[in-house]
C-alpha cells in the first residue's frame, strides 16, 4: 500500500528522525512553528513596503454585532496584524447595523488608499445577504480569497488572493516535503470555504482529488482510500477510517461536552495510523491566520504595483 512521500528535514531543517511524533508514531504537523516562520517572513515583507511607500500595509476588519466567538478571532487577527507591521482598521458595528449601511462601508473602504485589505468577519446577522456583502468587496482588496474572481482565477490556475485555511494546508504541507504531484487527495466537506476552494488548490499542486459532501454514497470507503485527507466538514468523524501512512489535515474546531477542543477526526486512534497528522489546537488554526497576513501585504503590493 503506497502513501505520501516526503523529505522530512524540510521541516525546520530537522532531520525524521528529530521531527516531533505522537504517541502512534505519526509525524506532527506543527502549524504553530510553521506560522511563526510565515509571520516572521511577513513582517519582514510589510517592513521593505513600509520603507518604500512612506505607510504600513493597512488591513480593515469589519464586524457586525458581537458573536463571542466571533470577536475572539477578530481580537486574534488585529493583534496578529500590529504585531507584523500591518496597521489594523477596526470597524465593530452594532447588530442592528442595516446591509445597506454594511454595503456603505464595504464602499468607503474600497476607497479608502490607506486600506489595502479588507476583512468582513463571518458570520453576519440574520437579515444580512452574506453574498451580496462579500461580492462587494474590491477583489484587489479581497484577503479573504472569497470573491467570485479571485476564486475563477483558483480555478483558471492564475491565483491571485487566495482562501486562507486552503492555502495554510498547502503551506504546510510544503513545510514538511509531503509530495502532492499524483497524490490520491480527499476532502471531507464542499464548502465555500474551505472545501471547495481547497479541491482547487490541490488541483493546482497536481494531487488527484475528490471531495465528499452530503450527496457521497459511501464517505468511509472514500476516507480508507486517502492518502491525503482534509477533514472540513464541522463535527468529529472516526478515526480508525484513517488509510495507514496518510497524510491527515483537520481542519474542524469543536468542542466537546466536557469543553475541550477537538478536530473533525479522532485524533488518538488516527495517530496510530497516519503518517503525518495536525493537532488541533496548533494546526490549521495559526496558519490560517499566518497567511490572511501574508494575503494583507500581497494585496497592497498588488494594488502599489510592489514586487511580491
Amino acid at each position: 500500500m503506497s502513501a505520501p512521500t516526503a523529505n522530512a528535514g524540510a521541516a525546520a531543517g530537522h532531520t525524521a528522525a528529530a521531527l516531533p511524533r505522537t504517541a502512534g508514531g505519526a509525524v506532527l504537523l506543527d502549524g504553530k512553528m510553521v506560522a511563526a516562520r510565515v509571520r516572521a517572513a511577513v513582517a519582514a515583507r510589510a517592513a521593505r513596503f513600509a520603507a518604500r511607500h512612506g505607510r504600513r500595509p493597512g488591513l480593515a476588519v469589519v464586524q457586525v454585532g458581537e458573536d463571542p466567538a466571533s470577536s475572539v478571532y477578530v481580537r486574534n487577527k488585529r493583534s496578529s496584524s500590529q504585531e507584523a507591521g500591518i496597521e489594523s482598521f477596526a470597524h465593530d458595528l452594532p447588530v442592528s447595523t442595516s446591509e445597506g449601511q454594511i454595503l456603505a462601508l464595504i464602499n468607503a473602504l474600497n476607497h479608502d488608499e490607506r486600506v489595502d485589505g479588507i476583512l468582513v468577519q463571518l458570520p453576519l446577522p440574520a437579515g444580512v445577504d452574506t453574498n451580496r456583502v462579500m461580492d462587494a468587496v474590491d477583489p484587489v482588496k479581497d484577503v479573504d480569497g472569497f470573491h467570485p474572481l479571485n476564486t475563477g482565477l483558483l480555478a483558471q490556475k492564475r491565483p491571485r488572493l487566495r482562501p486562507c485555511t486552503p492555502l495554510g494546508v498547502i503551506r504546510l504541507a510544503q513545510e514538511y516535503g509531503l509530495a502532492l504531484p499524483g497524490l490520491r487527495a480527499t476532502v471531507v466537506g464542499a464548502s465555500n470555504i474551505v472545501g471547495r476552494p481547497l479541491a482547487l488548490e490541490l488541483l493546482l499542486a497536481r494531487a488527484t482529488v475528490t471531495v465528499c459532501h452530503t450527496g457521497t454514497r459511501d464517505l468511509r470507503a472514500e476516507v480508507e482510500r486517502a492518502e491525503l485527507l482534509v477533514a472540513a466538514v464541522g463535527k468529529a468523524g472516526p478515526g480508525d477510517w484513517i488509510r495507514p501512512g496518510a497524510a491527515v489535515f483537520d481542519v474542524g474546531i469543536n468542542r466537546t461536552a466536557s469543553g475541550k477542543l477537538v478536530g473533525d477526526v479522532e485524533f488518538e486512534r488516527a495517530a496510530e495510523r497516519a503518517g503525518w497528522i495536525t493537532p488541533v489546537p496548533g494546526g490549521l488554526g495559526p496558519m490560517t491566520i499566518a497567511m490572511l497576513l501574508s494575503n494583507a501585504v500581497d494585496a497592497a503590493c498588488l494594488r502599489t504595483g510592489t514586487p511580491v
